[in-house]
């Protein structure tokens, strides 16, 4: 999705009762985009209620038969040590969402401040700015995570702080080139005369009016932290005090023919998360884009 295809430009407000009818019907007009609505929303149902939702501890050893098939007792088998594949599954939720929400939202943080300051005050800071985002932009986000993540030890926190230096500067961008066409703009210089200083027209009157890339991308994000943890996960360096659909996957390769419910499912939850959470970027792309379809 290219940085044109996200400038937005001014609009009117949108809390109108017809401006939220229009964005609604634009963002549902699609089934697909329905479906991932809703399966995101079990998601984080899943997530929060993971202990009412199975009554299995993921963790420890299992009770049960080892590498047990599907079954009423364990809806999606078990694994090598015995423990409920469905428990796992659904506890995984939680490390995926939480790194996946939090590293998007710092990335979301640090790329609005970034691109905020370089587009409105330009000059030596914005290309001071931009040559560090491109520094950033540069670095393969996988690869360094991978890195950083073997040198200095892995935990949920410091797979957030990673992805999240690494995921800023793309938002930054955007937000820079919208910023600097939005502050030339009438209703801005109108401030400017009011009286208000830089920050309260940043964020009162320029950032509300560059919320439509910042919620898409924000939300691409997202799907990006969630690939990016598993990846690490399955590689081994994941945090070993939570349960994760790759770490799953990890202990799945040597039963891919015996047991072919402990790869198949923390996949398919994997696919599916990452391409909800595309869907929806897509839609709310749409839907937030002032010149598309009433």
């Amino acid at each position: 999705m290219s940085e044109a295809a996200l400038t937005p430009v001014a609009v009117p407000a949108v809390g109108t009762p017809f401006r939220k009818a229009v964005f609604w019907r634009r963002l549902l007009r699609r089934p697909t985009t329905l479906l991932a609505l809703v399966f995101v929303t079990l998601l984080f149902a899943f997530a929060i209620l993971a202990p009412l939702v199975t009554a299995y501890d993921p963790l420890g050893g299992g009770d049960s038969s080892l590498l047990e098939p599907l079954s009423p007792g364990h809806w999606l088998g078990t694994d090598d040590l015995g423990r409920d594949i469905w428990a796992r599954v659904v506890f995984g939720t939680r490390i995926s969402l939480t790194v996946g929400v939090m590293s998007a939202l710092c990335a979301v943080v640090v790329g609005v401040i970034v691109g905020a300051l370089a587009g409105y005050f330009g000059g030596w800071l914005d290309a001071l700015l931009m040559r560090i985002a491109e520094f950033f932009q540069t670095l393969p986000r996988f690869v360094v995570a991978l890195i950083v993540i073997a040198l200095f030890g892995t935990s949920v926190f410091k797979m957030i702080v990673v992805i999240a230096a690494l995921s800023w500067p793309q938002l930054a961008r955007v937000v820079r080139a919208s910023v600097a066409a939005l502050g030339q703009s009438q209703f801005v210089d109108a401030a400017r005369v009011a009286g208000m200083g830089h920050g309260a027209i940043i964020v009162r009157e320029i950032l509300p009016n560059v919320a439509a890339p910042i919620v898409v991308l924000g939300s691409l994000d997202i799907a990006m932290a969630i690939l990016i943890e598993a990846s690490l996960s399955f590689f081994g360096l994941g945090d070993p005090n939570h349960v994760s659909w790759g770490a799953m996957l990890n202990d799945a390769q040597q039963y891919l023919r015996s047991a072919w419910w402990m790869s198949a499912f923390p996949g398919l939850a994997i696919a599916l998360t990452v391409l909800s959470f595309n869907v929806l970027g897509d839609a709310l792309n749409d839907a937030l884009n002032p010149r598309g379809p009433k």
